[in-house]
């Protein structure tokens, strides 16, 4: 036991020993690191100390380079600064030679003017004593000679000018009356319409008497559920087979044909069927407006109009203008205007179109109180026409400044289709109230004896006496007359003034 305990004794002793011996060399050992590592960090010490001191001396020499360059460009704008002012003060030198040279020049005007000032006013001395010699010589005045000199040039140059328009004219009408005879009568012969007739009534046509007591019903509650609904009124009379639709709107006068129609097929007649059916037929007509708007476009080739200019072309079918078809004038007055344009060079679809709308503000909704052809105008323009358009729409009657060319040529094609035979009717009674005007226009000039509207107004004679009117004062009248004519009268197409002078020797033998 002594022995097994002396042995752990020195067991231990031996481990202590051991771990001292172990320490001391642990410790050596750290220290010998210890002493590389400051080595090395002392090394990479100086490393970075001299890469910081190249960067610096390189980023040095940069800089210095930058400042440099930038003294070289101070110095080369300080140059042209210099070289700038330089030139403007050799400028400013000549301008202050020129401004001395200005002034001389002004003081020898100033001079001259005085000199010219003196002469003039001693001209005007001499020349008074002149005309106060000449006055005195000739026994007038200088105003009553100058007067009358000017009385003596201006019935020369009036004469002079007379002569000048009149050759004027003649070359023109040499030059261009073969032509546009050709235009205007080519375009007409190209174009065939029919002529339609509408009235202020339309007849509906019946089996017998029976179906009239029919469609006035009891106490006539029929007949005004009719003339309630359609604002038509029916005239039913002692017509045989016959009623009368009486009223200034064709399309209302349509829907109550077509409800009479058909409410006569049906055989059921009473205030609730009367509503029913026309409701339908009022439908029906609107479908139908359409459809005549919208063939009509196609029938001329007239492509992207809106669809209220459209409906509004086919409204065209039931109006009418002095008793001729509206839809029928216009669609006349596009062929008109393409085959004008054609002839003339320019684009016959713009023409076309704007020939086809030219008479829109006829057939508003509302109706306002303005001239049919501004409203057309703002009606085009409110759904996005040309302004070429617009314009020939809103200057077809001269209520506005004509703008382009297609203008005049809708114009002129208006009044061809509104004026050539049988497309328009007159009331008799305005009919001979023009007539008495274009006469009582040309009796009121001196000279005239007798004036005659002949050719249905569509000419003027006039006879003059030959002792008090010569043969240049005729030219003079004629021209005086068609100018109050066309001034102060409306009317279709044009008047031609014809003054007539003759002489007449009478001899009597016995």
């Amino acid at each position: 036991m002594e022995i097994i305990i002396g042995v752990v004794v020195g067991l231990i002793i031996g481990a202590g020993i051991v771990a001292l011996i172990m320490k001391n060399s642990m410790k050596s050992g750290a220290n010998k690191v210890l002493k590389e590592a400051e080595a090395d960090a002392e090394v990479v010490k100086k490393e970075k100390i001299l890469q910081a001191k190249e960067k610096f001396l390189q980023l040095k020499e940069d800089h210095e380079k930058v400042i440099q360059s930038k003294n070289h460009k101070i110095n080369e704008a300080e140059k042209r600064v210099k070289q700038k002012e330089t030139s403007l003060n050799q400028k400013l030198g000549a301008v202050n030679a020129q401004q001395r040279e200005i002034d001389s020049a002004k003081e020898q005007i100033k001079s001259q003017q005085d000199i010219t000032a003196k002469k003039q006013s001693a001209n005007e001395l001499l020349a008074k004593k002149l005309t106060d010699q000449l006055e005195t010589v000739s026994g007038i005045s200088a105003d009553d000679a100058k007067k009358q000199l000017v009385e003596a040039l201006k019935d020369e140059a009036k004469t002079n000018a007379l002569a000048h328009i009149k050759e004027i004219q003649d070359e023109a009408k040499i030059n261009a009356s073969k032509e546009a005879k050709k235009i205007v009568i080519q375009t007409i012969q190209r174009v065939a319409t029919e002529h339609a007739v509408e009235n202020s009534v339309s007849v509906f046509n019946i089996s017998g008497d029976e179906m009239k007591g029919r469609i006035i019903g009891r106490e006539g509650r029929n007949i005004r559920a009719i003339e309630a609904a359609t604002g038509v009124e029916i005239i039913v009379d002692d017509t045989p087979g016959a009623i009368i639709l009486s009223g200034f709107d064709p399309i209302r006068r349509e829907i109550a044909r077509l409800s009479l129609h058909q409410l006569c097929a049906d055989g059921r007649i009473h205030p609730a069927r009367i509503e029913e059916v026309v409701a339908k037929t009022i439908k029906q007509i609107g479908e139908e407006i359409i459809e005549v708007g919208k063939r009509t476009t196609i029938d001329l080739g007239i492509h992207g109009l809106h669809p209220e200019l459209i409906r509004m072309v086919g409204r065209m079918k039931y109006r009418s203008s002095y008793g001729q078809n509206l839809l029928q004038h216009s669609r006349e007055t596009a062929n008109l205007c393409a085959t004008m344009a054609s002839e003339l060079g320019l684009n016959p679809k713009v023409a076309k179109r704007a020939g086809l709308l030219h008479d829109i503000g006829k057939v508003p909704d509302d109706e306002p109180e303005l001239p049919h052809a501004i409203l057309g105008m703002k009606i085009a323009e409110k759904y996005n026409e040309k302004p070429d358009v617009c314009n020939a729409i809103g200057a077809h009657h001269d209520e506005i400044e004509m703008t382009s060319l297609i203008s005049p040529i809708v114009q002129v094609c208006d009044a061809i289709s509104g004026a050539r035979p049988g497309a328009r009717r007159e009331v008799a009674e305005s009919y001979i109230q023009r007539l008495k005007d274009l006469e009582a226009i040309a009796m009121d000039n001196n000279g005239v004896t007798k004036a005659f509207a002949i050719q249905a107004g569509r000419e003027l004679r006039v006879m003059v006496e030959s002792e008090r009117v010569n043969d240049q004062q005729a030219g003079e009248l004629s021209f005086d007359i068609s100018q109050k004519v066309q001034n102060e009268m409306t009317y279709p197409g044009q008047v031609t003034v014809t003054v007539i002078r003759e002489t007449r020797a009478v001899s009597i033998a016995k």
